[in-house]
């Protein structure tokens, strides 16, 4: 066991060539991405921090538990180091699980205290510690505390290695049931990208059924496009992929108070916050501008940062720092892997194949503006053009394959360097889970809201977003040594969203009049 600043890492154990014990085939290797959370500096955890409208029954949990996710071999399974290959890889051991073992309930004694602060330090606790490697890397703790956002609060600690995002999510929901139907599994929207296949197809067909002298034009019209579109993102994904690498070797963002000073030794200890808007607003946003719930999400997010960095660089009316020319970029984690969906990956654990297939992730270098504008729709327009921009580009899959190039050439130490360094040279890491989109219970428990959230990410702040029913929440994750006033920061989420909100009334009004 090695102490590294206040946390406890402990070694993986260790396992000789006879992997199962009776001479049958050798255990799955972890994949290289999964394999990669275990170097020292890059030991991620996911937290999904989620409020209930009811106490927690914690015998009843542990049923759906012990019934849905321990099925999964991933949530059944010892991560051990291979002693065959020099301690190289590491892979999945099957083990007998005592779920007692990993539902934590911990005794808080609030006294009339501020309960939210309470929560808010239990959560920020577990950035402190890891989940023993004597045992499958996850944990469940419940908190049956009363705070201003739920009646009670769980978080499900579950280590990356186990699987990215996308998968996490759709396996956690199919402990899940719709509130207005209790046997129904809940159901996940249709993504952007799956209707542009499904209308691309179609038109492929209409094409033809087509074959008059005007379709002959009109495909030629097609193919030069096509060639045109090629070339855009051709260059498009050149230019990316070499500012990603200008990135990881050189090119730091601007000094801001969302970036760590020169000399300045990250701390042990996250705070996570999180704030709730109405997805329907956001979604009236979307429709008066043109733009894409994601668009809309980043300017507030650009919005956000904007008010926080103009009130902590305004002092007496001068401005200490211009604001003007900053660079400031969001480091976004991508998910390549095609979701599955709740209902296949609850008929796969039934039929107990394996769903998650560890990570599948790459990057995405995403610059922002930092800027005071009189229309606070600005900032959606200016997302809207950058995401557009983004659109046209492979960053994410060649950031990808750089990271597999990585661990084949310098190996997994190589590769974790190279996924801290970029983070460390951008302001902040954001990434967006999709949610269900009726309201959900499990094991009679309703659900208020749902923030996942990670720990032992290398940056100094982290924001997520997820969607759930007519909601969607914020979750932010910063390190306590840089933003010293995280629930200002939660505030500025909910007053930018405001703004923003209140511009697109004005102008639907000057609409209509």
């Amino acid at each position: 066991m090695e102490r590294s600043g206040k946390k406890m890492i402990l070694k993986p154990i260790q396992i000789s060539k006879k992997l199962d014990g009776n001479g049958g085939e050798e255990a799955m290797l972890l994949s290289p991405a999964s394999r990669m959370f275990h170097e020292p500096d890059y030991n991620v955890y996911v937290l999904a921090i989620m409020g209930w409208k009811i106490p927690i029954d914690v015998d009843s949990m542990k049923v759906v538990l012990q019934s849905k996710m321990l099925k999964h071999p991933r949530f059944s399974s010892l991560q051990v180091m291979d002693e065959t290959d020099g301690g190289r890889n590491m892979r999945w051991i099957p083990t007998t699980v005592n779920i007692d073992d990993h539902i934590i309930v911990p005794q808080i004694a609030h006294n009339n205290l501020d309960t939210d602060k309470l929560v808010e330090d239990y959560i920020s606790s577990l950035s402190t510690t890891t989940v023993d490697m004597s045992k499958p890397l996850w944990d469940f703790h419940v908190l049956n505390v009363k705070t201003s956002h739920a009646e009670a609060t769980s978080v499900f600690r579950i280590h990356h290695s186990i699987g990215d995002g996308t998968a996490l999510m759709s396996l956690l929901l199919s402990c899940f049931r719709t509130i207005s139907d209790p046997n129904s599994l809940p159901t996940l929207p249709i993504s952007s990208s799956s209707k542009n296949k499904s209308n691309l197809s179609s038109n492929k067909k209409s094409i033809h059924l087509d074959r008059d002298g005007s379709t002959s034009e009109s495909l030629m019209w097609q193919y030069l496009v096509k060639l045109w579109l090629f070339i855009k993102l051709l260059f498009n994904t050149v230019v990316d992929v070499l500012l990603f690498i200008a990135t990881a070797l050189f090119l730091k963002d601007s000094q801001s108070p969302f970036t760590a000073t020169r000399g300045y030794k990250s701390s042990t200890r996250q705070r996570y916050i999180y704030r709730t808007v109405n997805l329907d607003d956001i979604k009236f946003i979307k429709n008066l501008t043109n733009a894409t719930v994601n668009d809309v999400v980043v300017g507030i997010t650009q919005a956000t940062m904007s008010r926080y960095i103009h009130r902590r660089y305004e002092v007496e009316g001068k401005r200490k720092f211009p604001l003007d020319g900053m660079r400031c970029r969001a480091n976004v984690i991508v998910n390549l892997r095609p979701a599955l969906g709740v209902q296949a990956i609850s008929e796969m654990i039934e039929k107990n194949v394996p769903v998650i297939q560890g990570n599948s992730f790459g990057f995405v270098i995403m610059p922002l503006t930092i800027a005071q504008f009189s229309n606070p729709l600005d900032y959606v327009r200016k997302s809207k053009t950058l995401m557009d921009r983004k659109k046209h580009s492979l960053e994410s899959l060649c950031t990808f394959y750089a990271l597999q190039l990585f661990i084949k050439f310098f190996g997994f130490k190589g590769a974790a360097k190279l996924a801290q360094r970029v983070p460390f040279q951008t302001t902040l890491a954001f990434s967006n889970v999709i949610g269900p989109v009726e309201e959900i219970s499990c094991a009679g428990h309703p659900l208020v809201f749902v923030a996942p959230t990670c720990s032992g990410y290398p940056t100094g702040i982290m924001v997520h977003v997820c969607s759930y029913a007519k909601k969607l929440t914020f979750a932010i994750a910063a390190d306590e040594g840089i933003i010293p006033d995280l629930n200002q920061l939660g505030d500025d989420f909910v007053d930018s969203f405001m703004l923003i909100k209140e511009a697109a009334l004005t102008k639907l009004r000057t609409k209509v009049d």
